[in-house]
């Protein structure tokens, strides 16, 4: 037996009106030990209808215009609810979806709290419990399996308590599938403002953080696959190259190297064979000098540098020349070999790593280019420039290796001290760096899982950004929309955090398949979750921006209805880097 508390007057359509008796406007009744919520705005009544209970949830309520007197005494008013079906109990199990509705004269109930919480947890004996209910202060254990299978997309305004709910979901799912996950998967974290770095997540022996540092050299490197470097779109992306020339030049570079890929002696002898092909050429070219000076600084040959620096070229004799001996170089070799030849013979390129090798080959294979007529030189030469004024920030970020160390559970790559340009192009190098390694090596279904959870997401995923060129921003959001389509199918989720959900690519946000909504004042973000997510309620979407700090909207595919959640603190040890500053404490008087 439960508590009754009125019947049902009217059915339109899929909502129902019910007249409520007097007495059923408590906030909280105990009936046999069992507690129950009174009748208001967002509470859960049962209506029976036969041998099932129709579950209905309140929308609304008024008092009726009519009235009636007793004895000319006093006036009583009818009080009425407006309640939607969002389910019904067959057999004990709930059911979500309107399959019945309730008729006139039909009664209405109470719901036990045991019930409700029945609605929003199924499984019972794998409690994965982040929050409560904000309303029924019930504990809610949300459907991990489901959960952590799809993308997430955790959404609200600065202070609202996004941080803490991106970080309190995968604290509990650590501390209880630590020892389940072992190397199955691997988690990567891109942490813009460096709120990742201690003790938050798991503990230290299952996590490698990556201080990422543009300001400073000799400090942690990110180590990018080999591939995932020297390839076209990748390089053209980079240095912004154009299309019909800059990129066929970047094309010739990586086949070059490609066609002698694991001969250790082919770039030193490129680099011979072009500082003679330089000098002996029949018809030479001035720039050829100062690109040949470029690559001596990088391998650091000062005697090449030193000897580079006494030869001139004379505009009139088209032709190089030592100006001290007024030494001429001609085709036939015969100054290049004896004041040359033998200090070239010398150079070495052991120590040279993949950054200044691409400047190293690029200056290489504009000297040939040039020398054969391929190219002009005004058309290569604000690309050389470019890759040398990025290189300059990418390594000291960036080591190029074919060996990774993935057997730590989480990866955390903290990007709080990269200036501007990084942050936009790392977060790139490394999504491609793991999706295509992830995609290449995963069996079909896939037997092991990545999941790349971006907080701050608006940083790298916005349509807004003015400061880069389009085709990089373009291809930066291609990447992404591929990742977040396709990835599925090889085992590759993303969780996304950010303050500005309308500032993220429509396409990126209509693929997320389940919701932590915070609160969300700006107009622009209230529509975009309006046009995307079809599983969002108007009585919960209408809470969204009134919510309280740590509260939200959970919504999604793996949820059979929007729920309100209060989602519990972490301990101050395990919180999240994003505290609101307390200026009581900070302006204190020091006694």
């Amino acid at each position: 037996m439960t508590i009754k508390i009125g019947e049902v007057i009217a059915v339109h359509g899929t909502k129902v009106t019910l007249k409520i008796f007097e007495d059923s406007n408590k906030d909280t009744l105990y009936y046999n030990g069992d507690k129950y919520k009174g009748v208001s705005i967002r509470e859960y009544i049962s209506v029976q209808r036969g041998f099932r209970d129709i579950v209905c949830i309140i929308e609304g309520e008024y008092l009726d215009e009519r009235k009636f007197e007793e004895d000319g005494k006093k006036t009583y008013y009818i009080r009425k609810v407006e309640a939607k079906p969002i389910g019904y109990f067959d057999h004990g199990i709930f059911n979500e979806g309107i399959k019945f509705l309730p008729m006139i004269k039909d009664s209405a109930f109470l719901l036990q709290e045991t019930k409700i919480s029945e609605i929003y947890s199924r499984d019972h004996t794998d409690a994965f419990v982040i929050g409560k209910m904000l309303k029924e202060e019930i504990p809610i254990s949300l459907p991990w399996q489901r959960l952590f299978n799809s993308h997430i997309g955790i959404f609200g305004n600065t202070g609202s308590g996004k941080s803490n709910t991106l970080a309190k979901l995968y604290t509990v799912l650590f501390e209880q599938k630590l020892e389940n996950i072992g190397n199955k998967s691997h988690f990567i974290i891109l942490d813009f403002n460096g709120e990742y770095t201690e003790n938050q997540l798991v503990g230290g022996n299952y996590k490698t953080i990556l201080h990422l540092n543009t300001q400073t050299a000799g400090q942690d490197r990110f180590p990018l696959h080999s591939d995932e470097f020297w390839n076209l779109d990748t390089l053209s992306i980079l240095f912004q190259a154009t299309t019909n020339t800059q990129r066929p030049f970047l094309n010739r570079v990586i086949n070059g190297r490609k066609r002698y890929i694991g001969n250790d002696d082919s770039l030193l002898n490129y680099i011979k064979g072009t500082f003679r092909a330089a000098f002996t050429a029949a018809s030479p070219k001035p720039e050829t000098l100062d690109l040949l000076r470029g690559i001596a600084k990088i391998l650091e040959a000062n005697n090449l540098s030193d000897g580079l620096q006494t030869i001139n070229w004379h505009g009139q004799g088209q032709k190089f020349y030592i100006g001290i001996s007024e030494t001429w170089f001609q085709s036939d070799g015969a100054a290049y070999n004896s004041i040359l030849s033998n200090i070239v013979e010398d150079i070495t390129v052991n120590d040279l790593d993949s950054l200044d090798e691409l400047v190293v080959r690029a200056n290489l294979q504009l000297i040939r280019d040039l020398i054969h007529g391929y190219v002009q030189f005004e058309h290569i030469q604000p690309l050389l420039k470019r890759v040398e004024s990025s290189l300059s920030s990418l390594k000291k970020v960036i080591a190029i290796s074919d060996e990774h160390d993935n057997s730590k559970l989480l990866t955390v790559i903290s990007l709080r001290k990269c200036n501007q340009e990084m942050k936009k192009v790392l977060p790139l190098l490394i999504a491609k760096h793991f999706y295509h390694i992830h995609k290449n090596t995963v069996e079909t279904p896939p037997n092991k899982t990545m999941h790349l959870i971006i907080d701050e997401a608006h940083n790298i995923l916005s349509q807004q950004s003015f400061n880069e060129h389009e085709s990089w921003k373009d291809y930066r959001l291609e990447l992404f929309e591929e990742i977040i389509k396709e990835g599925r199918k090889f085992g590759m989720f993303i969780t996304l955090a950010s303050q500005r959900p309308a500032d993220i690519s429509p396409t990126i946000v209509s693929q997320i398949h389940n919701f932590f909504i915070h609160r969300l004042v700006n107009d622009r973000d209230l529509f975009l979750l309006d046009n995307t997510i079809s599983t969002l309620d108007n009585l919960s979407r209408s809470l969204i921006p009134n919510l309280a700090k740590g509260s939200c909207i959970v919504t999604g595919t793996s949820f059979d209805l929007p729920m309100v959640l209060e989602v519990n603190r972490l301990d101050i040890a395990k919180r999240p880097n994003s505290e609101d500053v307390d200026l009581e404490m900070l302006w204190a008087e020091t006694r």
